[in-house]
């Protein structure tokens, strides 16, 4: 299994097999280590699982709950929380944020510029969110 590691201020590297635990975490909501299985695209071993959450944990992005015979595991961050953190730290490793910055907005779609617009509309008017 290959582990990524992150530096201090940078967000948890997320390997393949992490990344779709996660994906069923956000998608599903929380699960025991058996749900998650049933809800992964392969079959991988119980112990894998077990281990890829116990790596989620240590990154803190997975939180878990003993119930009665079991253990459920569920993303302690939302899915667009960790992209927007993710997007954050690579613009903040850029020598020039603001070109990197405009240079993503040039590339992204006529929709979702709409929604930019929108959303400094409401905010310079001061309904956030």
């Amino acid at each position: 299994m290959n582990i990524h590691t992150s530096t201090p201020g940078e967000p948890p590297r997320l390997g393949p097999l992490e990344t779709q635990v996660m994906d069923v975490l956000w998608d599903h909501g929380p699960s025991t280590i058996r749900g998650i299985i049933d809800d992964l695209p392969n079959d991988p071993a119980y112990t894998t699982i077990a281990t890829v959450l116990t790596h989620l944990q240590r990154k803190g992005l997975v939180s878990s709950r003993k119930e009665r015979h079991s253990t459920q595991y569920a993303a302690r961050i939302g899915r667009e929380e960790q992209v927007a953190s993710v997007m954050n730290h690579a613009l903040g490793t850029s020598r020039d944020r603001a070109a990197s910055i405009l240079h993503f907005v040039e590339a992204i779609p006529d929709s979702d510029l709409e929604l930019l617009r929108e959303y400094l509309r409401r905010r310079d008017d001061g309904q956030r969110s």
